[in-house]
């Protein structure tokens, strides 16, 4: 009989728990090795450690169970904690909720001015929000939303969120690109926000419209994937006097993973449950309207210029007069739509190239202006972003044949010509090898192609090291600002 007491009492306990598990109480905490599970056990909040740095860093944060890999929202994402110094999430009993930690001052979520005498409790629903609410002391049923997470997106949009304006509390729900996909603390350039004028999503490129959804009509937009919207997704907006936003719900087929929008770092918006492109807005580049891609306003004395768009071609640029040319070096690290953003705002840009051969990783491209011209060269496989209308030359052909007879005349003539000339080019050379015996003055040079031929006594630096010597490109180390971009001084390791 015992036995069977002690076995009964066991159960009680499990249920007890289990029935707590999505709900935190006054005086309830979360520690690192707990978390709380909603009711169908679909999302989770918990602590999750991600590098920082050289450290690890910890964050609160909320997954969907069944792929944790992408965060639906993080609590901290600008004030991480050390997981030595033991961070734990609090519902105290003056219902402010909070993480406490060790090693400084606590992290408010909320902090209602609640005198209510109803129960305040935290509670993670099946929608992924996380919401602190009032709720009826009676039956558990809520009264009202003090504060939830969906209030506060991050990267992630999910059924049931919200994009648009609280006129009321003058409130914005928009979505904010992290500055790398896996490091939350910096905010990336673009955002997801709702026009409540046209009515459409937009994207943002650091303020700037980089693409559009267009119109909403027959339950999708124009630009949003037909494929996905229209098989996977229930949009709703809603528009009055109180609030004007969009929300969208699961259509609900139990074969399809649940959705979630994730704005990814470079403006793609992901739809990382289907694993599927929702839109492809970092494909724009300030210059096409394509898919709902934005243009962007060229300086004014830019227009009618040079051409509109760029043309992808097989050659190298070459110049035609050393003493004019312009050929700086400016290596951004956002990859070919960047590249073609910062020559389409200068007006002297004819094109550039990537001369380490790596057009997506963000290695850098090098722009060409100014008395160059591009060679044509199909035999190539080096391509390069021409702007119409700048010097394009044909390629090389081989030797023609004579379209005639040649007389002893003008043969006679061309012989001697040619003598001439000859003579008059190495007494020239003469003079300037005489004038620079025992200097060094070549450190580099270019083959046809424009590659660089390295000297022995050229050094060549790598990004990382450049990105080093100058402190990450800070402006104490800033020279001054071109054309084409700033310069920078910088000390290498070696102390030089």
């Amino acid at each position: 009989m015992m036995k069977h007491t002690i076995i009964l009492i066991i159960f009680a306990t499990l249920w007890t728990c289990h029935d707590a598990i999505d709900t935190l109480k006054p005086g309830d905490t979360l520690n690192s090795t707990s978390s709380l599970v909603s009711a169908l056990g679909k999302f989770t909040l918990k602590f999750i450690t991600k590098p920082v740095g050289n450290s690890e860093m910890s964050f609160l944060a909320i997954l969907r169970i069944k792929t944790e890999a992408n965060k639906a929202w993080i609590a901290n994402p600008h004030s991480p904690v050390l997981p030595s110094s033991s961070p734990i999430l609090t519902l105290d009993f003056n219902n402010t909720l909070k993480i406490t930690h060790q090693n400084g001052q606590p992290f408010i979520l909320s902090a209602p001015n609640t005198t209510s005498s109803t129960s305040v409790v935290a509670t993670l629903l099946d929608s992924g929000n996380f919401v602190l609410q009032e709720v009826s002391p009676v039956n558990g049923s809520t009264i009202r939303i003090l504060w939830q997470s969906f209030d506060y997106p991050m990267d992630t949009f999910l059924p049931g969120m919200k994009l648009g304006v609280d006129h009321i509390n003058e409130h914005v729900w928009s979505l904010l690109s992290w500055g790398s996909r896996d490091n939350p603390v910096s905010s990336g350039p673009f955002s997801l926000d709702w026009d409540t004028n046209a009515h459409q999503l937009k994207i943002k490129k650091s303020g700037v419209i980089y693409w559009t959804s267009g119109v909403f009509a027959d339950g999708r937009f124009e630009y949003i994937l037909p494929d996905v919207s229209k098989q996977r997704y229930n949009f709703s907006i809603v528009s009055n006097q109180n609030e004007d936003y969009l929300t969208y719900t699961s259509l609900d087929d139990p074969n399809d993973p649940e959705p979630e929008w994730v704005l990814y770092t470079r403006g793609a918006l992901y739809e990382y449950g289907a694993q599927v492109d929702i839109i492809r807005a970092q494909n724009c580049d300030g210059y096409n309207t394509v898919g709902g891609c934005v243009r962007r306003d060229r300086p004014s004395d830019c227009v009618g210029k040079l051409g509109d768009d760029f043309e992808i071609k097989k050659g190298y640029f070459k110049i035609i007069n050393s003493a004019n040319a312009s050929r700086p070096a400016n290596w951004i690290g956002t990859g070919t739509e960047d590249c073609k953003v910062t020559c389409w705002q200068n007006c002297d840009c004819l094109g550039f190239d990537f001369p380490f051969g790596n057009q997506t990783t963000g290695a850098g491209c090098r722009f060409w202006s100014v008395d160059c011209a591009f060679i044509e060269d199909l035999s190539t496989a080096t391509y390069s972003f021409v702007v119409p209308n700048s010097v394009t030359l044909p390629p090389k052909s081989p030797d023609s044949p004579p379209r005639g007879k040649i007389n002893a005349t003008d043969k006679g003539l061309w012989i001697g010509t040619s003598i001439a000339a000859l003579l008059v080019i190495g007494f020239c050379i003469c003079i300037l090898c005489y004038r620079l015996r025992g200097t060094k003055f070549m450190l580099s040079a270019e083959n046809d192609h424009g590659n660089i031929i390295r000297h022995p006594d050229l050094s060549i630096f790598t990004y990382e090291s450049v990105l080093a010597a100058t402190s990450n490109f800070s402006e104490a180390n800033k020279l001054g600002q071109g054309g084409f971009g700033p310069v920078y001084k910088g000390k290498l390791a070696t102390g030089r």
